[in-house]
Parts: structure tokens; C-alpha cells; sequence
């Protein structure tokens, strides 16, 4: 590598979700495979819990990032540009005259037009498209996290596929973290307490208005959901039910720790997402010794192959005890061969064809 890596960032001044989550531990791991002077991470100056690292140099730049295409777009870019570097992004934005190599998570926006609904949205999901379409056509290399999501940006951007390469996302973290079993007392359950538990933000694609529906039709059974509050985010009329209907608990957000301990109890991790670009949780739940019950659509089959009960997202009337009794798989394979570690390590053999 004769240019040097630029990182960008950005994820370590937002919400952590999976994209930032992969970021920094991907990050921290790659920092164990770089050779000094390969590569530097650049964060805005009110970043938090910025990492010690030995081989990646960390650049604070006297700025903040609180618009952040504002952050891509000048302050990132124009580092970038001064320094003749490649850019190296995790969340599907790169920098417009400077794209490096670029990850496309998926490409939701363009493919779910009518998820975007207030005028807010509708300019997010403007930018989204700018940033699809200029990473399609303009980076050095595109990356992205399953076969279906290059399947479908090849499809819609009609680009050649070699200059896409998958890497498959992973988890690590969990086997660190210790359960805080107090979440069951916080809820008002018992660790005898049957319940079947998600997790994710409570954006339409996740598709709470299965649970929703589900838990109208199979009252006995109880759902734990965790997520930001419902007050926060614009969600169809029929989800209003979720805040009605007995056999649900709204955990709102939690911790790892409290989620793990979730994860640990639960009679099943539940998530009828109708489109993923790859899923993590449900990989979380696995490595907490939990079964998973995921959609049989996008790309879930892909990463989750037998070792997991499948559901239609668009029939929630399906009698689960049934379908757990069903044989799957031993996901410990799975577990293995998504980690962190190994999205590292994929991600550094491509920085090296460079």
C-alpha cells in the first residue's frame, strides 16, 4: 500500500447501531494487521471513546460533526484530498470527488421509496441516492456485507460485479460482556418466564407491525422489545397496538449487558425484518446460546442457512411452539465464521490488491 487508508470517523459520534458498531471494532482490529504508517483514522474533535491504537495513526481535526455529510462531504474530504489518501468508509456515504473504497450496506432507499414518508426523510433519502449511485460508479472498490445486497446493487446500477467484494459482517463483543440478569427484576419477570425477545431500531423495515399482529392473535404468548422509545419515531397507525396489548413490554433502549442477559433467558430471538443486507442481531442472538426465528427473505437465508426457524414477514398468524419443534442446525460454524476478526482480516487482503 503506497497511498495511505483514511478511515473516516464519523461512527464514532453517532448512536451506536451495527454500521458504527462494525466500524470501531472492525477499526480496532485492523489496527493489529496494518503496518505503521499504512493507514489513519480521522475523527471529528467531539468524538467519544477514541481508541488507543498502535498502528493506525488517529488524526483529531479541530472540528465537530454534528451534520454529518457536512463532515464527509469538507472536513473529511478535504483531508483526504490534501494528504493524497484513499478513503476507506463504513456507512454508505464517501467523500463526492474523493470516493475511495466505499461500503454499501444495502440499498434500501432506493429499493423502498415509500419508507420515506415526512420531507425530512425524503431528503435523507435523496442523499442515500447520491451516495449509492456515485459510490457505484466512482469508487476503487465497493464492499458490502452479503451476496444478495451486491446481487442487487449490480442489478440496479448495472456495474460490473468484480469490483464489488463481500464481507461478511461478524460479532465478537459478546463474548466479553457479562449478563446483567437484573433487567428480568426491572421488567417484572422471572427467569422461569417464557418470552420470545427482539431487538433493533423501531424503523419500519423491522417490521414490529408482525409482532404486532402476532401478539394480537397468540395473547398467552409474551414479547420483550427493545429499541428507542416509540415517541421518538414516526411509525404507521396499526403499531399504535404495540403500546396497547398486554403481552408486549416495551424495554426500550438497553444495554449490551442487559441485552445479553435478555438474549441468555429468552425462549427465542424473534426478528421478521422484510429486508436485511445482512442482519446482525440475529448472529448476536446465536452467540448467546439463543435460538433465532428470522424472515425467510433478502438475505437472512444466506448468512443463517439451517440454523434457523424461518417465518413469512408478511403472515404473522404462525403458531411458533409448532415451528420450534422443528430440527435445525448447530450454529456454532456460523458463530465461527462471522466474527470480527475475520471481517478484518477480509478487508485488509483488499486493501492490499490496491
Amino acid at each position: 500500500m503506497h497511498r495511505k487508508i483514511m478511515i473516516n470517523g464519523e461512527s464514532w459520534c453517532r448512536t451506536t447501531t451495527g454500521i458504527e458498531r462494525l466500524a470501531i471494532e472492525v477499526t480496532q482490529a485492523l489496527d493489529s494487521l496494518f503496518e505503521p504508517n499504512q493507514a489513519e483514522l480521522i475523527i471529528p474533535k467531539n468524538a467519544v471513546n477514541v481508541p488507543s491504537l498502535k498502528n493506525i495513526k488517529v488524526v483529531v481535526l479541530n472540528t465537530e460533526a454534528h451534520f454529518f455529510p457536512k463532515w464527509t462531504q469538507i472536513y473529511f474530504q478535504a483531508y483526504v484530498l490534501k494528504h493524497n489518501g484513499i478513503s476507506l468508509d463504513f456507512s454508505n456515504t464517501c467523500p463526492l470527488f474523493t470516493p475511495g473504497i466505499e461500503f454499501i450496506h444495502d440499498i434500501y432507499a432506493k429499493l423502498y421509496p415509500e419508507a420515506f414518508i415526512s420531507k425530512r426523510d425524503k431528503l435523507i433519502r435523496l442523499y442515500h441516492l447520491i451516495m449509492y449511485r456515485t459510490i457505484a460508479k466512482r469508487a476503487k472498490k465497493i464492499l458490502t456485507v452479503s451476496e444478495y445486497t451486491k446481487k442487487t446493487i449490480v442489478d440496479t446500477y448495472k456495474i460490473n460485479p468484480d469490483k464489488i467484494k463481500v464481507v461478511y459482517s461478524g460479532v465478537s463483543h459478546y463474548n466479553e460482556i457479562q449478563p446483567d440478569n437484573s433487567i428480568l427484576k426491572d421488567l417484572s419477570i422471572t427467569s422461569e418466564t417464557p418470552f420470545y425477545f427482539t431487538l433493533g431500531s423501531l424503523s419500519l423495515r423491522k417490521n414490529l407491525n408482525w409482532i404486532a399482529k402476532h401478539a394480537e392473535l397468540y395473547p398467552n404468548e409474551l414479547f420483550i422489545i427493545s429499541g428507542q422509545s416509540l415517541v421518538n419515531f414516526m411509525l404507521p397507525p396499526e403499531l399504535e397496538k404495540l403500546k396497547k396489548l398486554k403481552n408486549i413490554i416495551l424495554a426500550g433502549y438497553l444495554s449490551d449487558s442487559q441485552v445479553k442477559a435478555l438474549l441468555s433467558s429468552c425462549k427465542a430471538f424473534i426478528f421478521p425484518s422484510y429486508f436485511e443486507g445482512f442482519g446482525l442481531p440475529p448472529l448476536e442472538a446465536l452467540s448467546c446460546g439463543a435460538k433465532i426465528i428470522i424472515s425467510n427473505t433478502t438475505s437472512l437465508p444466506e448468512i443463517y442457512g439451517n440454523c434457523a426457524y424461518y417465518i413469512n414477514p408478511d403472515k404473522p398468524d404462525t403458531d411458533l411452539e409448532d415451528l420450534l419443534k422443528q430440527a435445525v442446525s448447530n450454529p456454532s460454524e456460523i458463530i465461527k465464521k462471522f466474527t470480527l476478526e475475520n471481517t478484518a482480516k477480509r478487508i485488509y487482503s483488499i486493501l492490499e490488491e490496491l
